[in-house]
């Protein structure tokens, strides 16, 4: 997905994993068959976020309307049905210890936080107006939530106690917004010190200043079309969306630098978007922005491949 239609589009977005205790799942001994789960009745697909368990949500990016699966069945149901299509759904995260879900709202220059006890809505935030932003994706730190903006050189940051938010305006490389298509995955380190964010029209990670904005570029990583990010113990996950592939880079410890280590496909992939991590196996959005944007596959679905 683009700000600007007719170009080649890139997927937006990327879900945080937010989870507590370690899924078992199957054992990795021997490779497992990939997965494919279907959300029922969704038009388009986009975030993905891990829920308790081997529970995780995802969106439909134009309906707005959000999906509760389960790993280990391999089945969906609607979770939250938005009627009117008044909202869009990208990036989310779940932060479990509060039950609420964070989504990121596209175009609309919005965000949205549920309840996960009830589905109702517990907030809902304006960052920008339609067309000029296109909030993309979420993370949490450990006082509240940063979003992404991939048409202004600006992150945005929403307090747990789901007061006002603030706005961070961005220097350096994270600040470029020459593309069609710029900040998009975010991840923050476990102190909460640093945030990794995914620019797509640059194919680089940049490490951004929660505090001042200053950005500077992970060195020996190039990541074209680099869509979300999942952050886990120095290693991280980059889906690369047209190029149906996700990988797997280890960083060095103060994140100047690091290195793709591994590369994962699927047959089942059609332009992922968004990645979650269950044990062993990564749950992945297709979003299939190869038919068309809007897209128009019959339907959609979460793939979940082995690490």
């Amino acid at each position: 997905m683009r700000s600007r239609i007719g170009h080649c589009l890139a997927a937006v977005a990327l879900a945080t994993a937010a989870a507590s205790a370690p899924v078992v799942l199957p054992s990795a001994a021997a490779a497992q068959a990939d997965q494919v789960i279907v959300l029922p009745g969704a038009s388009s697909a986009e975030g993905i976020a891990r829920g308790r368990g081997s529970t995780f949500y995802a969106g439909d990016l134009f309906g707005g309307d959000i999906y509760r699966g389960d790993v280990r069945t391999g089945t969906a149901k609607l979770f939250i049905d938005v009627p009117d299509g008044s909202r869009m759904a990208t990036g989310m995260t779940v932060d479990l210890r509060r039950h609420l879900l964070f989504v990121a709202g596209g175009f609309l220059g919005t965000a949205y936080v549920y309840d996960l006890d009830t589905g109702t809505t517990a907030a809902v935030y304006t960052f920008g107006s339609p067309g000029t932003s296109l909030i993309n994706d979420v993370a949490l730190t450990g006082d509240g939530a940063w979003f992404t903006d991939s048409v202004q050189a600006r992150l945005y940051f929403v307090p747990f106690t789901l007061g006002p938010h603030e706005t961070l305006t961005l220097t350096g490389p994270a600040a470029v917004t020459s593309g069609d298509f710029n900040n998009n995955g975010i991840q923050a380190t476990p102190d909460g010190t640093a945030l990794i964010v995914a620019h797509t029209a640059n194919g680089q990670l940049n490490v951004v200043d929660p505090t001042t904005g200053a950005s500077t570029t992970i060195a020996g990583v190039s990541v074209p079309f680099a869509d979300g990010i999942l952050l886990e113990s120095g290693r991280l996950w980059v889906v690369q969306n047209f190029l149906n592939q996700v990988v797997e880079t280890r960083l060095s410890e103060d994140l100047a630098s690091g290195a793709v280590v591994k590369t994962i496909t699927s047959p089942h992939f059609q332009v992922p978007t968004t990645v979650a991590k269950f044990g062993d196996r990564l749950a992945v959005v297709n979003g299939k922005f190869d038919t068309g944007f809007p897209p128009t596959a019959s339907q959609y679905e979460v793939v979940v491949v082995d690490r």
